[in-house]
């Protein structure tokens, strides 16, 4: 079973100092870094947002982060402005090697609808092309660590999963952001859906 290593957004702006910082989400990339070895192929994704993107609390009048919001899809975080396009928030940590990856995903480049998962935008119905890729090389088994366990790695997985990968996420290379108890939502949430906890 070809077996790939998904490592979610490790990007400047989820990295202390960054614009929506997730806490020693630093601490994470030297271990990455090692054990991509381990595997088959290793993808990369990349939030990557226009600066009017419909999920940045600043281009809500009126409206702070961490807000809530309805727009068509449903309910949507508002976040600080992060990860915009060409910016060095949106870069890949400085000391991830890049090298290593086969793939390079962009997602949330639409502006009026967020992108947490590897494989979907937040309508849960317009697809990235990753599972495509998967199947194309012949890749089932995944393993995903990253940023943040709560959303974008958390939705990842789940999305997997449902799709019939065999999915892991290895929490020791994951960090969290939670947000009013998401974090534990998120480790029930993966676990209910088959999605192995290491």
């Amino acid at each position: 079973m070809t077996h790939a290593m998904i490592v979610i957004d490790v990007q400047n702006d989820f990295c202390p100092g960054g614009a929506l910082a997730v806490e020693q989400g630093d601490r994470i990339v030297q271990p990455i870094n090692e054990a991509m070895g381990d595997f088959d192929a290793v993808i990369l994704t990349q939030d990557w947002h226009p600066a009017d993107h419909s999920s940045f609390a600043g281009n809500h009048p009126g409206k702070a982060p961490m807000e809530m919001i309805e727009l068509p899809y449903g309910p949507q975080v508002l976040w600080p402005d992060h990860c915009v396009i060409g910016s060095k928030g949106a870069d890949f940590h400085p000391e991830l090697d890049t090298s290593r990856a086969d793939l390079i995903l962009r997602k949330g480049f639409r502006p009026a609808i967020d992108s947490y998962s590897a494989f979907f935008e937040n309508d849960r119905r317009t697809a990235t092309g990753l599972e495509g890729y998967l199947r194309t090389r012949g890749i089932e088994k995944l393993t995903l660590v990253g940023l943040a366990t709560d959303f974008c790695v958390n939705y990842s997985a789940v999305d997997a999963a449902k799709l019939g990968f065999d999915v892991t996420v290895r929490l020791e290379m994951c960090r969290g952001i939670d947000v009013g108890g998401s974090l534990d939502a998120a480790l029930a949430g993966m676990r209910t859906a088959g999605v192995t906890l290491g």
